[in-house]
C-alpha cells in the first residue's frame, strides 16, 4: 500500500483521520487547523503556483500584518524541503499548521473553482465529450485522482460519525447537495463538495459499486463493501438520472452495530410475549408490515436469531441479503438469471425446511406459494408494505389469496414504526394539562400521580436535535377466532382493525403513548410518525 504510517492506518479503516492528526499535532508540536482557519477567498501568494500547492497539498491561510510571515496548512507540515521551497518561492518566513486531508482537498477545490475564468466554458467542454468513450475515460481518470478518492472516503466516514442510515448525493441547479438521514430525519450538510466535482464523485462511487460507469441515462444498483474505523460497512448504492446529473443514494448497513435481539428492539413486555408465541408455532404465516425504513428486516433477522438454527432447518430468500446469520441458509434473489422469489421458493420446498423467511411478498405468485408452504407444515416469515396490521389481510386478498386460505394460514401480523429516543442528557419535563391528556389519549397509560412527560430540548451530545437513537413501536394483530370470523364475513381493513381493538390490540399510536409516559420519546415525535393513527 505504501505511505506514511498514519495515512495507512486511516486507509485501512483502523482509526479516524482526526485521531491521527490530533496525535501528530501533539507529537510535532504544531497547531491543528480547523475549518475556521481557512479563508473564504483564496490567498494568492506571489511566486507560489497553484500547481505546486495542489501537488503538495498546501493551503496558504494567512499573512502577518507586516507581510513577512506566511501561515500555511499542510498534509505533511514536517517536510523541511516543502518549507524551504515555500520560503524561497515566496520570500517570506513560513509558519506551518497541520490539516485534515479532507479539509485541505475541499479548500483547494474551492479555491480552484473560484479562480476558474469561465465556468460556462468548462461546462460546455464537458458537454462536447458527453456520451463519447473519450469522456468516459476522462471520468475514470477523475475518479482515480487522490482528491476525489479522499472526498468520497470523507463522505462515507461522516456517515459513520453521524450514525446515518442513508447518504444522499444530489445535483441541483444551484450546486451539489449532500444530505444524511439520521434517526429517520434527513438533514443537509452546510458545506457540500463543489458542483464541478459531481461527475467525478458519481464516477468514483459507481466504480466502487461495480456499476457501468459509461451508463448515465438509466438507473443502476450496486453494492460497496468497505471497512471504516474498524467497522464493516455494507453500502447499497442506487443511482437515478436527473436533469442536473446522477442522483446517488447509499443505504448504510453497519454489520457490527446491528442488534439481533428482540428484547433490545423496543417491544413492550406483553407484545413481545405474544409475538414470541407466534414465532414458536410450528406452521403458519407471520407477517411484518410498515413503510420502507421502519425496521421490518431487522426485526425479521432478530426473530430468526431467537430460533434454534441447529435444531431447525431455516432458509431465507432475500433481495438483498443484508446480514449473514449463523446456521441459516440465505439465498440472494437474482432476477437477471430468473432466480426470483417465486422460483427460489419452489426450490426451497424440496430442501425440507422448517422455517422459511421471504424478504418481501411482492407479487401474487410469491404470496400463493408462501400460503401453500404454511398449509403444508412450514412457518413462513415475510414482510408487506401496508400502513396498519389489519391492512395486510386486504393486501393479501388484493394479491389473489382467498379469504378462507388467509384464515387457515396467517397466524398474525406485526406492524412497526421507528420513533426517535429522547436524548438522556437534555430532555426536559413538560407539565400535563387536562386538555393535553384528553386530546392525546394519555389518561389510560399514565402512572398514578404522574403529572409530567418529557420533551426534546437539544445539547452537544445530540447535536442540538434533542434525540439520540431510535426505538420501535408495534401493533400486533393476532388472528383469533373472532377475527377469523370477521375475515370470512368480508370485513374490510377498517372493520378488521375495529374487531382487533375489541380483542385488546393496542394500535401503534397507543403503544407509542406508553413510551411517551415512560420518557423514552416525546409526544411530538410520536405524532410525527403516527399522524394517520392518532385519531383512531
Amino acid at each position: 500500500m505504501g505511505g506514511l504510517f498514519g495515512q495507512v492506518l486511516v486507509r485501512l479503516g483502523l482509526v479516524s483521520e482526526l485521531d491521527v492528526c490530533q496525535a501528530l499535532s501533539k507529537q510535532l508540536n504544531l497547531p491543528l487547523a480547523v475549518a475556521a482557519d481557512y479563508p473564504e477567498q483564496p490567498l494568492v501568494v506571489s511566486g507560489v503556483s497553484q500547481e505546486f500547492l495542489l501537488s503538495n497539498h498546501l493551503v496558504p491561510v494567512a499573512l502577518s500584518s507586516d507581510g513577512e510571515t506566511l501561515r500555511v496548512v499542510g498534509l505533511v507540515p514536517q517536510d523541511v524541503f516543502l518549507q524551504k521551497a515555500l520560503r524561497m518561492a515566496s520570500g517570506k518566513s513560513i509558519e506551518m499548521m497541520l490539516g485534515l486531508e479532507a479539509d485541505i482537498s475541499t479548500a483547494l477545490t474551492k479555491y480552484l473553482d473560484q479562480s476558474e475564468p469561465d465556468a460556462d466554458q468548462a461546462e460546455s467542454a464537458s458537454q462536447i465529450f458527453e456520451g463519447d468513450a473519450e469522456f468516459v475515460e476522462h471520468l475514470k481518470d477523475l475518479a482515480s485522482e487522490a482528491p476525489v478518492i479522499r472526498l468520497v472516503n470523507q463522505i462515507i466516514h461522516r456517515a459513520l460519525d453521524l450514525g446515518a442510515s442513508d447518504i444522499h448525493v444530489e445535483p441541483f441547479d444551484d450546486g451539489l447537495h449532500l444530505r444524511y438521514r439520521v434517526d429517520g430525519v434527513i438533514a443537509e450538510v452546510p458545506d457540500p463538495p463543489a458542483a464541478s466535482l459531481a461527475p467525478a464523485i458519481a464516477s468514483r462511487l459507481k466504480l466502487l459499486a461495480q456499476m457501468n460507469i459509461a451508463e448515465r441515462r438509466l438507473p443502476q444498483d450496486g453494492r460497496i463493501m468497505t471497512r471504516v474505523k474498524g467497522h464493516e460497512l455494507d453500502l447499497r448504492v442506487s443511482t437515478i438520472p436527473t436533469v442536473h446529473g446522477e442522483s446517488i443514494v447509499m443505504r448504510v448497513l453497519d454489520r457490527e452495530s446491528i442488534q439481533l435481539s428482540l428484547e433490545s428492539m423496543g417491544f413492550s413486555a406483553d407484545t413481545l410475549s405474544r409475538y414470541k408465541d407466534l414465532l414458536l408455532r410450528p406452521h403458519g404465516v407471520l407477517l411484518l408490515t410498515g413503510p420502507t425504513g421502519s425496521g421490518k428486516t431487522t426485526t425479521l433477522y432478530a426473530s430468526l436469531a431467537t430460533l434454534d438454527s441447529e435444531a431447525l432447518k431455516i432458509i431465507t430468500v432475500e433481495d438483498p441479503v443484508e446480514y449473514q446469520l449463523d446456521g441459516v441458509n440465505q439465498i440472494q434473489v437474482q432476477p437477471q438469471i430468473e432466480l426470483t422469489f417465486a422460483r427460489a421458493l419452489r426450490a426451497i420446498l424440496r430442501q425440507d425446511p422448517d422455517i422459511i423467511m421471504i424478504g418481501e411478498m411482492r407479487d401474487g405468485e410469491t404470496a400463493q406459494i408462501a400460503v401453500q408452504s404454511a398449509l403444508t407444515g412450514h412457518l413462513v416469515l415475510s414482510t408487506l408494505h401496508t400502513n396498519t396490521a389489519a391492512g395486510a389481510i386486504t393486501r393479501l386478498e388484493d394479491m389473489g389469496i382467498e379469504r378462507y386460505l388467509i384464515t387457515s394460514s396467517v397466524n398474525g401480523v406485526l406492524a412497526q414504526r421507528l420513533v426517535r429516543r429522547l436524548c438522556k442528557y437534555c430532555k426536559v419535563p413538560v407539565a400535563l394539562t387536562p386538555e393535553l391528556i384528553a386530546e392525546s389519549g394519555l389518561a389510560r397509560f399514565l402512572e398514578p400521580g404522574q403529572t409530567h412527560i418529557q420533551r426534546a430540548d437539544g445539547c452537544v451530545e445530540c447535536k442540538q436535535t434533542g434525540y439520540r437513537g431510535r426505538t420501535a413501536i408495534h401493533e400486533l394483530f393476532v388472528l383469533d377466532n373472532a377475527v377469523q370470523q370477521s375475515i370470512l364475513s368480508g370485513a374490510d381493513a377498517t372493520g378488521l382493525h375495529t374487531q382487533a381493538r375489541k380483542q385488546g390490540m393496542l394500535t401503534l399510536y397507543e403503544d407509542g403513548l406508553r413510551k411517551v409516559v415512560k420518557g423514552e420519546t416525546s409526544l411530538e415525535e410520536l405524532l410525527r410518525v403516527t399522524q394517520d393513527q392518532a385519531e383512531d
